[in-house]
Parts: C-alpha cells; sequence; structure tokens
C-alpha cells in the first residue's frame, strides 16, 4: 500500500502532544501554557495580517524546544529538537523548513541584538513571544523564572546591562527589576506587526507603572 501523507491535524496533534509532554511540569514561566498562550495570539495576529496559520501554529508550538535557558545546548540558531519532533510528527520537509525558519527568529537576544523576522509567519510568533513577556503575565514570568534561578528581586548595586550580543545575554546574572529594564521594557518598540504593536501598548504601559512602583515601595516612600 501506498503510504498517506499525515494530515495537518495529525501532524498538529503530534507535536501538542509532544511538548505538552516536555512542558508540562517546566517551572520557570516557559511551561506549556506559555507556549498555548503563544499559539493562541500568534494565530490571531496571523488571521489579521494573514500568514499561514499552520506554518504559525507549529512554529509557536516548538518554539521553546531549544532554548538554550531550558535546554542545555541549546541555541537559538540551531532549531535541531524542534525539527526532530516536527520529523516525527509527520511533517514535510518544506514545512519543517519554514518552521525552522520562524522559529529561528522568534528570541530576544540582547538589547543591542537586533533580531529581524522575514517572514509574515516568523513576525508573528516573535510578536506573540514578546506579548507573553510583557504586561501583568511578563512579570509573573520574569518573577517565576529568577526565584528558580535564585536570583534577587531587586539589587540596587547592580545597574541593568544593555547585552551587545546574545552569549552575552545568555550569561547575565542580574536581579529580575534588572531583567525587566534588559528586555521586557524594550519590546514594545521592537513589535514586527502593526496588530503586535497595537496589542503591545496597554500592556508596556502597565509594566512601565509597575517597575515604578515597585521602585517606590523599595525606597519606603509614602504614598
Amino acid at each position: 500500500m501506498p503510504h498517506t501523507k499525515p494530515s495537518k491535524h495529525s501532524v498538529r496533534t503530534a507535536v501538542e502532544r509532544e511538548v505538552r509532554r516536555r512542558f508540562g511540569h517546566e517551572s520557570t514561566g516557559h511551561d506549556f501554557w506559555h507556549i498555548e498562550r503563544v499559539r493562541t495570539m500568534a494565530l490571531r495576529i496571523a488571521r489579521v495580517e494573514k500568514a499561514d496559520s499552520y506554518i504559525v501554529e507549529l512554529a509557536a508550538l516548538t518554539h521553546e524546544l531549544d532554548d538554550a535557558k531550558l535546554v542545555k545546548g541549546g541555541h537559538p540558531d540551531k532549531p535541531k529538537r524542534a525539527i526532530a519532533v516536527l520529523r516525527k510528527a509527520g511533517a514535510d520537509a518544506a514545512t519543517i523548513m519554514r518552521v525552522a525558519d520562524a522559529v529561528r527568529s522568534v528570541s530576544f537576544r540582547g538589547a543591542k541584538v537586533k533580531t529581524p523576522a522575514k517572514t509574515m509567519e516568523a513576525k508573528a510568533v516573535q510578536d506573540a513571544d514578546r506579548l507573553d513577556a510583557n504586561g501583568a503575565i511578563g512579570i509573573a514570568r520574569a518573577f517565576a523564572y529568577g526565584g528558580k534561578k535564585g536570583r534577587a528581586l531587586h539589587d540596587p548595586s547592580q545597574k541593568p546591562l544593555l547585552h551587545a550580543s546574545w552569549e552575552q545575554y545568555q550569561k547575565r546574572d542580574s536581579s529580575t527589576i534588572n531583567h525587566l529594564h534588559e528586555k521586557s521594557l524594550l519590546l514594545k518598540d521592537r513589535m514586527q506587526t502593526r496588530t503586535g504593536k497595537k496589542m503591545a501598548e496597554k500592556r508596556h504601559h502597565y509594566l512601565k507603572e509597575y517597575v515604578r512602583q515597585f521602585l517606590k515601595e523599595w525606597k519606603g516612600r509614602i504614598e
């Protein structure tokens, strides 16, 4: 009997099952629910911006598989685990290539490092991932990650550093409040799509107000 090509639905289902298995108990704010929120937001952006929803969904599902923060030896330019999961799920070569290209564009690599996304699919996933690092959920995720890594909430003796390379950014060991300055507060101006830029405005404002209030309380100012 001739080999039957897996349907898009079966590929999505298999990828989701594997990603859920790997990230179901992750506790740094990069768990399956983060991935699910990115998928939902990326698909919303894709509908408005006319991107290929199949590629967007698979890229959103696999975008954390090679994150160096979570996986030893992971690198944003080498999504080998994402490719392996897609291949095992039965995705065809062209789909794997397009998804891998999108995944390579997702990671934030430092304040002074440009991360342009070439396709609308990559832009949709990158924006969705960055929206989840902003606003109320972005704050919660930042402190979850900082706590897991044993980082201080804030250390006034440490100043935020605008990293000039991905390697420098990966080696940072600063407070969570510094992380908000080094990444989260920069994201509004790095959104790639019109839809993402619009969504980022309110989240950015909330984040900025939160940091201002945090520092007031830290200094013991009378309200």
